[in-house]
């Protein structure tokens, strides 16, 4: 019988520099504009909202940055994660593909999340901050933020999405137990949460939404910052803790990809398996053409069908404008389980990548999806969170077609974590309830008509 292998790496292992990938991208990024001023926002300004730390790393053109001890001992609770060798799957495929997984799932929020939630925590805590505000879509972001909130003894409060909030209950229970106030988005709480329903009060709720609740939180207080746990450049460095285990666990047995995938939402998970590897490649010491896959929900099409430009990154608009595909920033999805894909925009850096070239996109429903985690779990008997299904649903397609050419190809995704507080989406697919949502062009080009209405000069700027 095949046994799948783990494959550890010993904890003094854990990396002691987080990679940077801004010097190695292929032209530089473009710049947050100040929608009033029309010009690139002045870094200190963004201090009202991040520690003065972040923001350094934010525009930093050091590759390598090192991570502090306090950090790296907060790490140690889980890390280095397993890569795991998936035999039993490839058996089951009937492939001569080689798959490997980084198991991300062991943290104590079940996810690649306190990653850069622990780091975020620490440098607030260094400059006297008592409390981070934040949103989270499906809770894994909020309950990571709770963890390390709770570790540097400061308070969290975590707008969550009402659809997530209702659909996910024990991700809510999860942050309570480690002290963090959870708010259903939108709210009465906040003066923009209170014009959301008034204007639509059965609205689902988003994470635009949700983002703007805990900036205005964050900004009207005098105690407060704000945390994003994806998108941001220094969120990206954080999560590079993945790919460069994944690299030394790889070399143990004598490996290396051939192609790497991650689901994407805002583009954290997938940049910090892949970003490693990238600089690999830039750099001409990757053994093989390595590809980058990043997979992203049908309905919630950002990548595949959005529209690279200027947008804000939440729906009130209380964001810096940033240069990514986008499908609009007033954009409500589908109510799809993987409610950590449920986002308008991506990291501008992986979105320049996608610009060039660098990395190519995959989409699938929900259905599609869940089919493709079942048989995960038949072979490998870990429960994957319906993020992480979509690069499940990438893997096991390219694995078919290796069986069908006869190629033996090195496959590794990112395993961005558990679906043990997530079976209500299995519930709804076993017994046939799941809907494959395709969100329509035609909305997405309304918003974007809308956006540019909004900002006629968006053409016309020079980034």
């Amino acid at each position: 019988m095949a046994t799948s292998r783990r494959i550890l790496l010993p904890e003094d292992e854990i990396p002691k520099q987080w990679y940077n990938v801004l010097p190695d991208l292929p032209r530089p990024l473009s710049p947050p504009i100040n929608p009033q001023t029309r010009e690139p926002v002045n870094p200190k300004d963004l201090e009202a909202l991040f520690a003065k730390e972040l923001v350094r790393q934010e525009v930093s053109s050091d590759r390598w940055i090192l991570i502090p001890e306090e950090v790296r001992e907060v790490y140690r609770i889980w890390r280095p994660t397993p890569l795991y060798r998936a035999a039993r799957l490839e058996k089951l495929l009937r492939t001569p593909a080689k798959i490997y997984y980084k198991y991300e799932g062991v943290s104590p929020p079940g996810s690649h999340k306190p990653n850069t939630a622990v780091a975020q925590a620490y440098y607030n805590m260094k400059e006297g901050i008592a409390r981070l505000t934040t949103e989270t879509g499906a809770g894994q972001w909020g309950s990571a933020l709770a963890f390390g909130c709770m570790y540097f003894g400061m308070k969290a409060t975590v707008y969550m999405v009402k659809v997530s909030y209702h659909q996910k209950p024990f991700r809510r229970i999860l942050m309570e137990c480690w002290g963090a106030e959870v708010i259903p988005s939108p709210s009465d709480r906040t003066e923009f949460g209170r014009k959301v329903l008034k204007e639509d009060p059965d609205t689902p709720g988003s994470l635009g939404i949700a983002i703007s609740e805990a900036i205005e939180d964050a900004v009207t207080s005098d105690d407060a910052k704000y945390s994003l746990g994806s998108v941001l450049n220094h969120v990206l460095l954080h999560q590079t803790v993945i790919g460069l285990e994944a690299k030394e666990q790889l070399k143990i047995v004598d490996d290396y990809p051939d192609m790497v995938f991650g689901c994407v939402g805002g583009g954290s998970s997938f940049s910090g398996l892949f970003l490693p590897f990238y600089y690999d490649r830039k750099s001409k010491k990757a053994e093989k053409p390595v590809r980058f896959i990043a997979v992203e929900p049908t309905a919630c099409p950002t990548l595949s069908k959005g529209v690279y430009m200027y947008d804000h990154g939440d729906a009130a608009r209380l964001t810096p404008l940033l240069k990514m595909y986008t499908l609009g920033h007033d954009f409500i999805p589908p109510p799809i389980h993987a409610g950590g894909l449920r986002y308008h925009g991506d990291a501008p850096i992986l979105c320049l990548l996608v610009k060039e070239g660098e990395v190519e996109v995959k989409a699938y429903n929900q259905v599609e999806v869940c089919k493709a985690a079942s048989l995960f779990i038949k072979a490998e008997g870990i429960i994957p969170a319906p993020e992480t299904a979509h690069a499940i649903k990438a893997v096991i397609d390219e694995a078919l077609k290796c069986r069908e050419t006869g190629e033996s190809k090195t496959l590794l995704f990112n395993f961005s974590g558990h679906g043990l507080l997530d079976l209500k989406a299995y519930d709804d697919y076993l017994r046939g309830l799941l809907q494959p949502y395709d969100y329509p062009e035609e909305k997405i080009e309304e918003t974007i008509r809308k956006l540019k209405k909004l900002y006629p000069w968006l053409d016309q700027l020079p980034y």
